[in-house]
């Protein structure tokens, strides 16, 4: 069972890259983040057509989460993280899809910091963690998928010099991130790439993508259960090449059938 996680930076602007990483990668199971349109102008049809079922919650022009089920239908269990029912965010979605709970996630990404975005951050972050350890109790297999908007360490990135400042690589998003995995979460590609595990992300700015300035800010988080069933993972980093790019590549694990 391949599962994939990738930041499409408006769905319905580059569909076309989207769909054609659909047909040559071939994921069962795919977490779409940054959707970034209204839930009527989902591009619904279009994927049905590639041969993809479809989950998914909008928000306009901003944030916006979706998971995608080659073949089936992903049964929906959640669309808001808990923990603050006024928070509106389309930030997580959650499906079982094929005996497994796939968690869909866009956390924030703080910029600027200090101040009320990072604080958001940070509060999201705590229901994250708290909702994860009611997961982690049912011993049932679980991913948490998608952009978490942290380096987890520095060597995730090409160079911290330049984004000392930046929330993504600040001290306490990487503590929340460590509690998580201390709480029994596996970080996938850590854990198939012991000597560094492959970036996920060029910034548009400063020819990155062409000096492979990148870092790592989208992972698989798994429960034990799925630990044991981890293949192998990657990143399809060529589609950040292609014209009309996100600003992410496509990142993605293989686990065995149960």
């Amino acid at each position: 069972m391949k599962i994939a996680t990738f930041n499409v930076n408006g769905i319905n602007e580059r569909l076309g890259n989207l769909l054609a990483w659909l047909a040559s990668s071939r994921p069962d199971v795919a977490c779409l983040q940054e959707i970034k349109c209204r839930n009527a102008a989902f591009p619904d049809a279009a994927l049905r057509a590639a041969g993809y079922n479809s989950i998914w919650s909008g928000q306009g022009p901003h944030h916006g989460v979706a998971i995608l089920a080659r073949g089936i239908a992903p049964i929906e269990t959640r669309r808001q993280l808990p923990g603050n029912l006024r928070d509106t965010e389309a930030r997580y979605i959650e499906a079982a899809i094929g005996g497994v709970l796939v968690g869909c996630l866009y956390l924030p990404n703080g910029n600027p910091q200090p101040g009320p975005k990072f604080s958001y951050k940070m509060a999201w972050f705590e229901r994250l963690i708290a909702y994860a350890a009611e997961l982690h109790a049912t011993k049932a297999p679980c991913v948490l998928a998608g952009d978490y908007n942290v380096v987890p360490t520095d060597r995730d990135i090409y160079a911290l010099r330049s984004w000392k400042d930046n929330a993504l690589v600040q001290p306490e998003p990487r503590a929340a991130y460590a509690r998580l995995q201390e709480a029994g979460w596996t970080d996938a590609l850590a854990l198939l790439n012991p000597d560094g595990a492959p970036y996920t992300f060029w910034h548009y700015l400063r020819n990155s993508w062409p000096r492979d300035a990148g870092m790592r800010l989208d992972h698989f988080l798994l429960t034990p259960a799925l630990v044991k069933r981890l293949l192998r993972g990657g990143v399809d980093r060529d589609v950040r090449g292609l014209r009309n790019a996100s600003d992410h590549a496509p990142a993605w694990i293989e686990i065995k059938r149960s």
